[in-house]
């Protein structure tokens, strides 16, 4: 079996390779291969030459490497990575170090339990660290994910969270419209409505960065997701 690992990059120069280190060391449950797929939107500093460079360091790893020539938002950089996604199972792995890839498994233990077709790594269940930071974050974050809970009715803790792990042939038969920061409630909305879909949530660690360290997320992000929990539960029925 296959783990697809999909990267998306947007001017992150000062992780990508620490993050790809990361992934690279990762030993997966069951003797599950990696397949790394980094997707490059349209960064202006030099994560790209940085890709290229690792790529040809790292020549026996099974990494591929896909540039926008236009910065499409991370969920175009998503929507790039999942279609080009061979593996049986499919992650977001943010390039910002906010997220462990140690814990992979952790995620899937359920999928190969045959529990679970798709598992949420929530930032706010179980004991594992967490950098303290941005109270109004989290107080929006709850409020969206509560929000979108009353139109899924499902009852996530983290629905915004990037650590989102599928069946691989799941999230590829979603159409995916979201471009930019609404793909996590998109997504969520879409797959809540897969027939006899089992989503299951395991707590993990959150290493969150500041502004100062490059988070690009912000308010404006915040309307937009409320849009796109109305957009794509309450309208679209």
């Amino acid at each position: 079996m296959k783990l697809s690992i999909i990267i998306p990059a947007y001017n992150e120069e000062k992780t990508i390779a620490r993050i790809l280190d990361k992934v690279l060391v990762v030993d997966l449950i069951s003797d599950i291969s990696k397949e790394i797929i980094i997707v490059n939107d349209a960064s202006t500093d030099q994560t790209a030459e940085i890709v290229h460079s690792y790529i040809a360091e790292n020549s026996t790893a099974n990494i591929s490497f896909h540039s926008h020539d236009v910065n499409t938002g991370k969920g175009g950089a998503l929507h790039t990575g999942i279609s080009k996604a061979t593996g049986d199972f499919l992650i977001i792995q943010d390039a910002d170090l906010e997220y462990d890839p140690e814990e992979y498994n952790i995620l899937l233990q359920p999928l190969l339990d045959g529990y679970a077709d798709v598992v949420y790594g929530s930032r706010f269940m179980g004991g594992k660290p967490h950098r303290i930071l941005f109270y109004w974050h989290s107080i929006g974050n709850k409020f969206l994910t509560s929000l979108s809970n009353m139109f899924t009715n499902l009852n996530l803790t983290d629905m915004e969270t990037c650590f989102k792990m599928w069946k691989r042939e799941i999230v590829q038969g979603l159409e995916l419209e979201e471009k930019r920061f609404g793909f996590e409630p998109e997504v969520t909305a879409k797959v809540s409505r897969v027939p006899k879909v089992r989503i299951y949530e395991v707590g993990i660690s959150y290493y969150g960065r500041s502004y100062e360290d490059g988070k690009k997320i912000g308010w404006r992000d915040g309307f937009r997701a409320i849009y796109c929990i109305l957009k794509y539960n309450l309208w679209a029925k």
